[in-house]
């Protein structure tokens, strides 16, 4: 079974329609029929945050037994949460910081900071999508 129907059928078994996964992820709503078509092939990140607004586990997206797999013995691991900017106490210096700079900053130069951030955080993630030779 391709991804692609995977995602459909476990949505439309939650009766849920490509809108609500647009509310619930973020990803437009185009985007998810062309993965549920076939027509692209979402990064690991993008089936991470489909399979909680789908509210299940993201290996039932690749899994289609009925038993649970077994699972293996793997070490802990720090998930993207605790490694986020922003998530430890070592930051809440830089973050208050941030926060008074951007108090201080009229509208424009807010807006021209904001741009830039997700220019970056654009590229980062075409960058992440590109295949690896």
């Amino acid at each position: 079974m391709l991804i692609g129907d995977r995602l459909r059928a476990v949505r439309e078994e939650k009766r849920l329609s490509q809108g609500d996964i647009e509310e619930r992820t973020g990803l437009l709503r185009s985007y998810v029929s062309r993965i549920e078509n076939g027509h692209t092939v979402p990064a690991i990140e993008t089936l991470e945050k489909i399979a909680r607004a789908l509210e299940i586990p993201l290996y039932q997206l690749f899994y289609d037994g009925e038993e649970l797999p077994e699972v293996p013995n793997l070490p802990n691991r720090k998930t993207a949460d605790h490694i986020a900017w922003g998530s430890s106490r070592m930051d809440a210096p830089r973050l208050n910081n941030l926060r008074k700079q951007l108090s201080r900053m009229g509208e424009k130069h807010r807006d021209v900071l904001l741009r830039l951030a997700r220019k970056i955080a654009f590229h980062r993630t075409s960058v992440r999508s590109l295949p690896k030779s």
